[in-house]
């Protein structure tokens, strides 16, 4: 509150990194300060506002490594990249965050203010280079981390667009022709009085499944689908499907393969950054998505907790790729861990990509294979009983 040349009395809020700095302002703009407070935390962070996305949090991460490794102090680094930012949300949230570091906090508590953006994982890995004193490296090294994590990711999206629009398209011309072509022809054979042949009997039967269960059919896939989807959130039945996932041919050692990648990457950003191994492998822990191998991680960590070696543990885990266990056994001889680390998640990561780009330019063909197939048996129903009924005309 505060009052202008007029005796009038105004409400309002402004940006400031503190109270005497508001003050400065009022009294610039020709206004006298009543009453001055600071709003509340949530609203002024913004955390209760939309998350950053994980392309401007790797954007962000970059610019402030690039600045703090220029010799700028952590507050200025924030500053010019809210400078930058062409959305208010983000700059609004880095200033938030730089006034909290202008008031004696840490870079990791402000960055607290703010889950949705960023993680604990990524709150942890700046803590560690605040600790260490390389604060700028880590920021390098945590945006590398970042960005690969994200490229596999998109990667693995883009690859299965093509597959799945082409897999729906296919399902749509199937159900079309099912429910709209077939009944108008099976109406014309109905007059004729004549046996049908064994195919057209069969395509006739599915017709009719179609048009009198399948609304029902479908509500159920849908049902079926939601109750899956609310089972995984419970720990028992996550664990039993995730533990299925890792025994099928393929797809268990691709899984495999990605969780290893994104642990081993994490593990080796953690542990180059200063932190100690126990918590990185805890940290790291967190970044595995199947249950099964997070349970067996947790054996791997007790196991290191009590006097093992990394590569004796991850060994007794019985549940990451051996050529990773050998690489971290091999980093440890030479004193290098992270490096061996970070090697083989780009391996793996490699052998990913290569893998499922094979598979899914196999799963094109197999698709319009597939739906060329379901339709040639619709259009030989229709066909192989008029060919019959033309023969019998001649005759």
């Amino acid at each position: 509150e505060a009052l202008d040349a007029t005796g009038r009395k105004k409400r309002g809020t402004l940006d400031a990194d503190n109270i005497r700095l508001a003050r400065a302002q009022l009294k610039e703009a020709g206004l006298s300060p009543l009453k001055l407070d600071q709003v509340a935390r949530q609203a002024r962070s913004g955390s209760s506002a939309a998350a950053i996305k994980k392309n401007e949090t790797v954007f962000i991460t970059r610019q402030l490594a690039t600045l703090i490794n220029a010799g700028t102090t952590v507050e200025e680094a924030l500053q010019a990249v809210a400078n930058q930012m062409d959305k208010d949300r983000i700059a609004k949230a880095l200033l938030g965050i730089r006034a909290r570091v202008m008031e004696g906090w840490r870079l990791s508590d402000a960055l607290g203010e703010h889950p949705k953006s960023f993680s604990s994982l990524y709150r942890g890995i700046v803590a560690a280079g605040e600790t260490s004193g390389d604060l700028g490296g880590v920021l390098n090294r945590l945006a590398d981390m970042l960005e690969k994590n994200r490229a596999m990711a998109m990667k693995a999206i883009t690859a299965l667009i093509y597959p799945a629009v082409l897999l729906i398209v296919a399902v749509l011309v199937v159900t079309g022709l099912m429910v709209g072509v077939v009944p108008k022809i099976v109406e014309q054979f109905e007059t004729l009085n004549a046996k049908l042949p064994l195919v057209t009997r069969m395509i006739i039967g599915l017709a009719d499944f179609m048009q009198n269960w399948g609304l029902l059919l479908f509500c159920g896939i849908i049902i079926a689908i939601i109750a899956f989807w609310r089972g995984m959130k419970v720990p028992a039945f996550k664990m039993a499907v995730d533990r299925f996932v890792l025994r099928l041919p393929l797809i268990g050692n691709l899984v495999r393969e990605l969780d290893a990648a994104r642990f081993g990457r994490t593990l080796s950003t953690l542990f180059a950054s200063g932190t100690p191994l126990l918590d990185s492998l805890q940290a790291a822990r967190r970044t595995v998505s199947n249950a099964h191998i997070d349970d067996r991680l947790g054996v791997s960590i007790t196991a290191v907790r009590e006097g093992a070696s990394l590569s004796g543990g991850l060994k007794k885990g019985q549940v990451l790729p051996s050529m990773m266990i050998y690489m971290v056994a091999a980093g440890e001889r030479s004193g290098d861990l992270p490096l061996m680390l970070d090697k083989t998640a780009s391996h793996m990561e490699e052998r990913f990509d290569a893998t499922t780009t094979l598979a899914l330019r196999l799963l094109e063909p197999a698709i319009i294979v597939g739906m060329g197939v379901a339709v040639l048996g619709i259009v030989m129903a229709i066909i192989v009983p008029i060919l019959q009924i033309n023969s019998y005309v001649s005759v």
